[in-house]
């Protein structure tokens, strides 16, 4: 079989990440965490003391940036301007900051070339919010995770409660604000793509999810 794209869409807490890395694992796929890429732009702009809706400034931002990912031995990292920024990407401040910069048409351009470039040997996973729908509308197979509110909430909470020490009931107000930032957006809102395969993951587990894409792949 050539070496083709996936792509896999989903809201968060839906077990993209996860299964993601998985499947290109299995397949001996690169993994691309586009949701990664535009929290390196809200990074940026929080730096630079940028707000959400100033176009002008984040399309100057944009247009200093240097994104890429390198192999490690302790994993892919991501690289802003040479600066590994992997583990300074999900904090609270900067998830939320991503979601509203990612509404900004000026960012989408920006990163809409920056993907397309890393998938244009093919042989890649690209786990995002709208891989199947914009960015690889003529992608090979299409994936759309999803899972109950309360499941991706609490998944969302044993993630970060180490790292935040939110409560559930913060981190569900918090999902559920960016769903509904990420499903009403004017540019690229969350949705399946048409003809995206499926999958509820509220009672699965990450192997069972894995399995079924490999199936659907093959």
């Amino acid at each position: 079989m050539k070496d083709i794209i996936v792509t896999i869409d989903g809201p968060a807490g839906s077990g993209k990440t996860t299964v993601s890395r998985s499947l290109a694992k299995r397949l001996g796929y690169r993994y691309i965490d586009t949701g990664a890429l535009y929290r390196a732009v809200a990074l940026a702009a929080k730096r630079n003391q940028v707000q959400a809706n100033d176009d002008a400034a984040l399309e100057k931002i944009c247009q200093g940036l240097e994104l890429q990912y390198v192999r490690t031995e302790k994993g892919l990292k991501l690289l802003l301007n040479g600066e590994d920024v992997t583990d300074k990407l999900r904090s609270p401040d900067i998830t939320m900051m991503a979601s509203a910069v990612s509404a900004r048409s000026v960012v989408r351009r920006y990163l809409l070339d920056v993907q397309r470039a890393m998938g244009r040997q093919g042989g890649a996973v690209f786990e995002g919010r709208d891989m199947g729908t914009v960015v690889f509308p003529n992608a090979e197979v299409k994936f759309y995770l999803d899972a109950s509110e309360k499941i991706r909430a609490r998944r969302r909470y044993l993630e970060l409660q180490t790292k935040t020490g939110l409560s559930l009931a913060e981190v569900e107000r918090d999902l559920k604000k960016r769903d509904n930032n990420d499903s009403t957006r004017i540019e690229a809102p969350l949705k399946p793509a048409v003809d995206a395969i499926r999958i509820d993951s509220t009672d699965m587990k990450i192997d069972e999810v894995v399995s079924k894409m490999l199936d659907h792949i093959e």
